[in-house]
């Protein structure tokens, strides 16, 4: 497993290299994508997409998604994006209509949140990597340890930063955020199961705008 971090995010998380648990989570890595022959995703050089598409120094907003989308093209690095082309999964889909209800912006040509990404918005899966059609297969290796140090790091050296944290998974994450200094928004997560359970009407993405205008930040075009 390559690390390339961008220099921000490097400089934040460069200590966590060195601890045993990473260690073990990298061979773990190299030995599955070897061994696995393009069965898991994503690509392997895009584990770290989330960190190379945002800054540290640019992150304004953070969305945590589980693990990468785990169907063969899906995957590119980023929570809950796709590349242009592939089909649209459904808890996208269910995330695009919501920003079209809170927000009046057109439903997208493509799945592609790079977008967003390179407006500062941190799509953060807590696992970086999943076996193929095996939902949360990587998520005991060491992967939540190495993104609760990122969203550890956001906490301390960021300021007035947004968290949408859709689902138990995210929502316990969650618990790493002083809420006195950042805004930290739930919801149940946009999977068809629980969408309509509230995610639908959650109004996050005007909220998240409104706390960026009203910090001096410039608002997130979704």
């Amino acid at each position: 497993m390559e690390i390339r971090l961008e220099e921000g995010w490097k400089r934040q998380l460069t200590d966590e290299f060195g601890k045993p648990y990473f260690t073990r989570l990298a061979e773990l890595v190299r030995l599955e994508y070897r061994n696995m022959h393009g069965h898991v995703f994503p690509p392997a050089a895009k584990i770290f997409a989330a960190f190379d598409n945002c800054p540290f120094d640019d992150t304004k907003v953070v969305i945590i998604g589980q693990d990468p989308y785990h169907g063969p093209g899906q995957a590119n690095g980023l929570a809950f994006s796709v590349n242009p082309g592939i089909v649209i999964p459904p808890s996208l889909r269910n995330i695009f209509k919501e920003v079209s209800a809170d927000t009046g912006a057109p439903y997208p040509a493509d799945g592609d949140l790079t977008r967003w990404a390179r407006q500062g918005v941190l799509l953060l899966n807590a696992s970086l990597t999943v076996r193929e059609h095996l939902p949360k297969s990587h998520a005991n290796i060491g992967w939540s340890e190495f993104t609760d140090a990122a969203v550890n790091a956001i906490n301390r050296h960021g300021k007035d930063i947004v968290f949408m944290l859709w689902g138990s998974d995210a929502i316990r994450k969650g618990q790493l955020i002083d809420r006195a200094r950042h805004l930290v928004l739930t919801a149940p997560h946009p999977s068809p199961l629980s969408a309509g359970r509230g995610f639908f009407g959650c109004h996050h993405f005007t909220q998240a705008n409104a706390w960026l205008k009203a910090h001096n930040k410039k608002e997130i075009i979704w």
